[in-house]
C-alpha cells in the first residue's frame, strides 16, 4: 500500500464525509478477524485509500483525541495488511522461476514504479545523480522500491535494506537472489536502524519508509539517529502524508527534520498517496 494508488477519484470531499466514511471503514476492519489477503480485506482497505486520496481540505493535526486515537489505529491496521500482502506475494514469488520477471504480478506493482519514479526524479532534479551506495530502511517482505531502484534507474549503485522483520528480509533475499548481478548489488540487514551507528556515513542517500517509526516521537527519535550518523552531505528521502491520506500514513513535518536542509517537499494532488520530502545534511565547513 506504500505506493497504493485508486484511479478515477477526481471530486473533492467535504471533512465532515470523510470521517464519517473513516469512521464506518475503521470499524468494519476492526471487526475483522484477520487482515491477511483475502476479498473482505483487500475490499475495505481499498475503499478505505480510495476515500483517504480524494481531494480534501482536512487537517489531521486539528483532529479531536478520540478521532486521533481512530487515525493511529488505521496506520497501525495499514501497517499490518501491507506487510502480510507483501508476505505473500513475496513467498509465492520466492517459489517460481525467475521471480524478478513475475513482479507485475503483485496488485500494486504500476504504482510502486510511479513512486520510484517519482522519488528518482526529484533526486535528480536536487543534483543527487548516481548515488554509490544506498540505504533503504523498512524494506519489507518485498521491497519493490529497492529493486525498481536498482534495475530502472540506478544501476551501478549499491543498495543495503533494512528492516527489523528476519523472516520479511529472507523472502526478500530469496527473489533478490534469482539474479545474481542485483544480488551483488543489493544486501539485506535485520537491524533496528536506531542501533545502526557509523555504518550510515557510507551512504550517500537514505531512503526513510513511511510505516517506520508509526508513532510521532519514534519517527522523530529516528530521523534524529539519522542526522546524528549519516553522512555530511548525505541525503534523506523521507515518505510522509497530508490531508485524508494521513488516515493511512504517518505525517513528517519540516520541524521534525531539526538539523537537515529541506531541498524539496512534495504532496500529491493525483492517486499518488505518499508525499515525498528531500534533506540534506548540511556540510560543515
Amino acid at each position: 500500500m506504500e505506493a497504493l494508488q485508486i484511479l478515477g477519484t477526481e471530486t473533492d470531499i467535504s471533512e465532515e464525509v470523510l470521517i464519517a466514511r473513516v469512521i464506518d471503514l475503521h470499524g468494519s476492519i476492526s471487526r475483522l478477524e484477520t487482515l491477511k489477503p483475502c476479498k473482505e480485506v483487500n475490499g475495505l482497505f481499498t475503499n478505505l485509500v480510495k476515500f483517504c486520496i480524494l481531494p480534501c481540505s482536512i487537517d489531521v493535526s486539528t483532529l479531536p483525541p478520540h478521532l486521533q486515537a481512530i487515525r493511529e489505529s488505521l496506520i497501525l491496521f495499514c501497517g499490518r495488511a501491507e506487510g502480510l500482502l507483501e508476505l505473500e506475494f513475496s513467498t509465492m514469488l520466492g517459489k517460481i522461476p525467475k521471480p524478478l520477471n513475475n513482479l507485475t504480478l503483485f496488485p500494486y506493482y504500476d504504482n510502486y514504479i510511479k513512486l520510484a519514479h517519482l522519488e528518482y526524479k526529484i533526486l535528480i532534479d536536487n543534483g543527487v545523480v548516481n548515488p554509490k551506495k544506498v540505504a533503504f530502511v523498512g524494506s519489507g517482505p518485498l521491497p519493490l522500491t529497492s529493486i525498481i531502484l536498482a534495475m530502472q534507474h540506478m544501476k551501478n549503485t549499491y543498495f543495503d535494506n533494512y528492516d527489523i522483520d528476519s523472516m520479511a528480509n529472507e523472502v526478500a533475499g530469496k527473489i533478490v537472489a534469482s539474479d545474481g548481478e542485483l544480488e551483488g548489488r543489493m544486501k539485506f540487514w535485520t537491524r533496528d536502524i536506531v542501533e545502526v551507528g557509523e555504518e550510515l556515513e557510507g551512504y550517500d542517500c537514505v531512503f526513510l519508509a513511511a510505516l517506520v517509526g508509526l508513532k510521532k516521537e519514534d519517527k522523530v527519535k529516528i530521523l534524529s539517529h539519522l542526522r546524528k550518523y549519516m553522512k555530511q552531505g548525505g541525503v534523506l528521502v523521507v515518505r510522509s502524508a497530508k490531508g485524508g491520506r494521513a488516515f493511512l500514513y504517518p505525517v513528517v513535518e519540516v520541524a521534525d527534520m531539526v538539523g537537515f536542509d529541506i531541498l524539496s517537499i512534495f504532496h500529491p494532488s493525483d492517486d499518488v498517496v505518499n508525499s515525498v520530502l528531500l534533506a540534506r545534511k548540511p556540510i560543515l565547513i
